[in-house]
């Protein structure tokens, strides 16, 4: 299996091209990109740029303030609606298409398969989100399968708690946030998605989700899954659904708020019968690894609170290059399945000025995300061209992050949508390309070995070196995080030549991020000078014996 390398893009902002955008504007005034707006020509850019999977973000239908009434599609009340477009993770009914996202909205299940087919006739495979841990506070499906009961049909509204509830009730309260909730009412409240068990959540809690029941009982911790839950065998069935549409892969929204026998329940039962399908969880307690690989089933988890965070203090300059060294060395056992990413939709952009006010300076994070390890990495859309989530967009103004609650257009994107052709003269984007099309076509990065040189370069502080290597292929990967050009020596230990089976002696090296080659001695103990840009990286490939 190849390394996956991943592109998040949300088609609501991609595919909008309007640059009059107004903060909180409404979807006539802002406009939306559409699923159409993913057409051939922008998926071979894509493909050449390196991608693999395509991860398309905000598909399934979401709490809005749009009004498709008229289509037969219910209103939502504006006061449990985070922005005017709705977040992806509000969702409203599982088995639909948001209609934002439709030229057609009466077509909308019809132009998301075209979306599928062009995606899979490009070459690319297909990610969806699934949001399993709660829903909107409105959520009623309209076009779940006959047969298929919504949500919450059939729940004891009297019990707080109830093994075959799909929603925890605070019985005899009426749901009343913080902030107020306008007309909206809700009664019995139900429990909020963020695990917040009062009918009084604060505009800081997700106010506008529901806690999904999995047979946990929160007030002792009991857990009830004998027989199994009911809301099992319908989220069980949700995926069945999508995994039947021709998607290729899940990212499971805040799987580890789910119980991991759940997930070792139903990835099994998916997986025989669509064995390819793949299962990404977004988790941020390393103590849960562990169990959500090797029991719950999961194929990646997100490697945010090792790899990411620690790659994001280098670039603030509040750690050393060092730092990264315990990265690989606390999730060791589990590092290919791992997925990096150096942004989301959840992270600052690396091009704001609240990280490095440029996105050329996290080059050097990037090399060193893509390929220290043969884990998927990550892209988000308008990352690679430098993209600074700095404006006032709506919900929650000026983060350094792309909104994904309000209607809005990437400056990046729609200049590069402009250009005739989607011509890829841009220097950061070609970068990208040169750094993705490694993970792509280098076996010892894809299916390599990783051999850390740091314990024998304590003076490289502002440099992170290591190496990669498979079937007589070496690479030699030195990330540069200084603000100037380095020239430095970097020492290859005896036990490096050991370790990766390397015959001492003179090889050429051909350096693959910006050209050019050297001869050089690869003597165990002994060093070799290489020159790195300022905010940069270099990558030597040796072919040895």
């Amino acid at each position: 299996m190849e390394k996956p390398v991943i592109y998040q893009l949300l088609p609501r902002l991609f595919g909008n091209i309007n640059n009059h955008c107004v903060p909180n504007g409404t979807i006539e005034e802002n406009g939306c990109g559409k699923l159409t707006d993913i057409n051939p020509q922008v998926l071979e850019s894509l493909r050449q740029l390196g991608v693999t999977h395509v991860w398309y973000t905000g598909v399934i239908r979401h709490a809005t303030q749009t009004d498709y009434s008229a289509h037969g599609i219910p209103k939502n009340n504006p006061h449990v609606v985070k922005g005017k477009a709705g977040s992806p993770y509000a969702i409203v009914d599982y088995y639909d298409i948001d209609p934002d996202l439709a030229v057609e909205v009466d077509k909308r299940q019809q132009e998301f398969d075209a979306l599928v087919e062009r995606t899979h006739r490009a070459g690319l495979k297909v990610i969806l989100d699934f949001v399993p841990n709660h829903v909107a506070r409105e959520y009623h499906s309209i076009a779940r399968p006959d047969g298929i009961s919504d949500l919450g049909e059939g729940d004891d509204t009297g019990m707080f708690f109830a093994r075959n509830n799909n929603f925890y009730y605070l019985t005899g309260q009426t749901f009343a946030p913080t902030m107020g909730c306008g007309d909206y009412h809700e009664f019995p409240a139900k429990a909020t998605g963020n695990d917040c068990y009062s009918a009084s959540p604060s505009e800081n809690d997700w106010y506008e989700t529901i806690k999904l029941n999995y047979g946990i009982d929160p007030w002792n911790g009991s857990r009830h899954f004998d027989p199994i839950p009911d809301t099992w065998h319908k989220m069980l069935h949700i995926i069945l659904y999508w995994a039947g549409r021709g998607i290729d892969g899940l990212r499971c929204d805040m799987a580890h708020m789910v119980p991991v026998e759940f997930w070792h329940w139903a990835i099994g039962q998916v997986k025989a019968h669509y064995p390819h399908l793949i299962f990404i969880a977004e988790i941020y307690d390393v103590a849960l690894y562990d169990s959500y690989i090797n029991y719950g089933g999961f194929d990646y988890l997100y490697d945010k609170v090792t790899l990411y965070d620690s790659l994001v203090n280098v670039l603030k300059n509040s750690a050393s290059a060092h730092a990264l060294t315990s990265c690989w060395q606390t999730i060791n056992p589990w590092r290919g399945h791992m997925l990096h990413f150096m942004e989301n939709h959840d992270e600052v952009r690396l091009a704001s000025r609240h990280l490095c006010g440029d996105g050329r300076l996290a080059r050097p994070a990037v090399v060193v995300s893509a390929t220290i390890d043969t884990c998927p990495m990550m892209v988000y859309c308008g990352q690679e061209l430098g993209e600074n989530g700095d404006e006032a967009e709506g919900y929650r103004g000026a983060d350094g992050r792309t909104t994904i609650f309000d209607y809005w257009s990437m400056h990046t994107i729609r200049q590069w949508l402009s250009r005739p052709n989607l011509d890829r003269r841009n220097p950061l984007r070609d970068y990208y390309r040169r750094v993705l099309q490694l993970c792509r076509q280098e076996r010892a990065i894809a299916f390599g070995k990783m051999f850390d040189l740091m314990y024998v370069n304590s003076h490289l502080q502002q440099l992170y070196a290591y190496l990669r290597y498979a079937d007589k292929e070496l690479l030699l990967v030195v990330a540069n995080f200084a603000v100037h050009d380095n020239k430095q020596s970097v020492v290859l230990p005896a036990h490096a030549f050991d370790y990766l089976g390397i015959t001492p002696g003179q090889y050429r090296g051909n350096e693959l991020l910006h050209g050019g080659s050297k001869l050089y001695e690869l003597v165990p103990d002994c060093s070799i000078d290489v020159t790195i840009k300022a905010n940069d990286a270099v990558v030597l490939k040796f072919f040895v014996k």
